[in-house]
């Protein structure tokens, strides 16, 4: 076998295995996220993707309008505007026009809404702390930097 052959193979050994890398890394993001969705509904009446809100909006107590939500959860601002007005029923969010451009919105979050969610963050920690209680620390630094590095590769 020829050193471009062997080259090729390597290569494809290398490709199978990233490709095995990415399933395991979605597989275990489905089930992290099934155990939320679940332990949400359970102990909360909501759902992952109210929670995204509000943690966002908890993040961010001055409020953000509409398209920088979105674009935040990196989501479409229709999916955005229906969680949005469920939240503003619920009284866990409060939306206003802004003076500057009255068809933007500005959304922040209510003292309800953020008593609830500091709740929910704490309970939210604990349910991952225990989720990946096996892994050890120094793995959990390689695991963010890989993520980090995936994500900011261009």
């Amino acid at each position: 076998m020829d050193a471009q052959t062997n080259h090729r193979i390597e290569d494809d050994s290398l490709a199978r295995q990233r490709l095995r890398l990415w399933l395991q890394m979605l597989k275990a993001t489905r089930h992290v996220e099934a155990a939320l969705r679940e332990r949400l509904r359970a102990g909360y009446d909501t759902t992952l993707p109210r929670f995204d809100v509000l943690a966002a909006l908890h993040a961010h107590p001055e409020g953000m309008k509409m398209s920088e939500l979105s674009q935040h959860l990196v989501v479409s601002n229709g999916n955005v505007t229906g969680v949005v007005n469920r939240l503003v029923t619920d009284g866990l969010v409060e939306r206003q026009t802004l003076a500057s451009d009255r068809r933007a919105f500005l959304v922040r979050i209510t003292e309800q809404g953020r008593t609830l969610m500091e709740d929910m963050v704490e309970q939210h920690l604990g349910w991952i702390d225990e989720m990946l209680s096996e892994v050890p620390e120094a793995d959990a630094a390689r695991g963010i930097s890989i993520m980090l590095d995936i994500r900011h590769k261009r």
